[in-house]
């Protein structure tokens, strides 16, 4: 990681589990150019570790992430106006874009730990993950209408397929806050923590995943994701390819012979 972007986003790999910690608290973590570059680069490093089998994606602060950065957005859009060059919503193509393919396409299983309000590309970021863990204090808006924006960050696609196109619209034309409980109801959220006990409840289901059968947990992604746009066919074609992977993993040998001899399997990842 850069220089100039290091302090944005933290980086750190311990026992298999690769924490991503957003880092602007004085900002609320609102994606500057650095955040998003920085964002980016540490979630492709963690998807191609092959020491890396589980992330969790977190923030410090009161915030987990309130989207993009306005103050350099209205720069940028004043720059593109005065020279007639450039597109200041390129972002979305450059950064949001491959930020989430980041998390939803990589092999592994990634946990948000949502301490506090995620709004746009931050709320975006959160439905990416495939397990969130929040807060009780947490919030969600999906504020793009409220800034005369249409959405972004994959949110078109993850809210109406996780709380349906009737609920989807609602929370997309009229932007308001989502309490976390709110949010647990709709079914945008798995699990609502204390706020105090947000650090080691998001970090206890992130290593519980850094430590499962890693080939299953990228086959469940695919599935899941394929699933999500293709007949049921063509969705049992894909389980069928994705379970022989599976069952040729060494973790399927273990997890089989473990529990002939009553045993608690140990998963190597592979």
């Amino acid at each position: 990681m850069a220089d100039g972007q290091a302090n944005t986003v933290l980086y750190d790999v311990s026992e298999g589990l690769a924490k991503i910690t957003l880092n602007r608290p004085d900002a609320m973590n609102a994606l500057n150019t650095a955040a998003k570059v920085a964002l980016r680069d540490a979630l492709l490093e963690a998807s191609a570790d092959p020491a890396v089998r589980a992330v969790l994606l977190t923030a410090t602060g009161r915030a987990f992430c309130v989207g993009q950065d306005l103050k350099e957005h209205v720069a940028t859009l004043a720059e593109t106006r005065e020279t007639g060059d450039g597109n200041a919503l390129s972002t979305v193509r450059e950064h949001y874009n491959p930020i989430v393919r980041a998390i939803t396409e990589m092999p592994k299983p990634v946990v948000a730990g949502v301490n506090g309000v995620a709004a746009g590309a931050g709320f975006g970021f959160a439905l990416a993950a495939d397990y969130r863990v929040v807060a009780d204090t947490a919030s969600f808006n999906t504020s793009f209408a409220g800034v005369a924006l249409t959405a972004d960050s994959g949110v078109s696609w993850t809210l109406p397929r996780l709380i349906g196109q009737t609920r989807a619209a609602d929370l997309l034309f009229f932007p308001r806050s989502v309490s976390a409980q709110d949010a647990l109801e709709l079914g945008l959220v798995n699990r609502v923590v204390p706020a105090a006990e947000l650090a080691d409840r998001a970090a206890e289901v992130a290593r519980t995943l850094a430590a499962g059968p890693t080939v299953a947990y990228a086959g469940l992604k695919a599935s899941m994701a394929y699933g999500a746009g293709h007949t049921l066919a063509e969705a049992l074609e894909k389980e069928d390819e994705l379970q022989t992977l599976a069952g040729a993993s060494q973790d399927h040998t273990i997890a089989v012979e473990a529990f002939l001899k009553k045993e608690k399997p140990v998963y190597l990842g592979k």
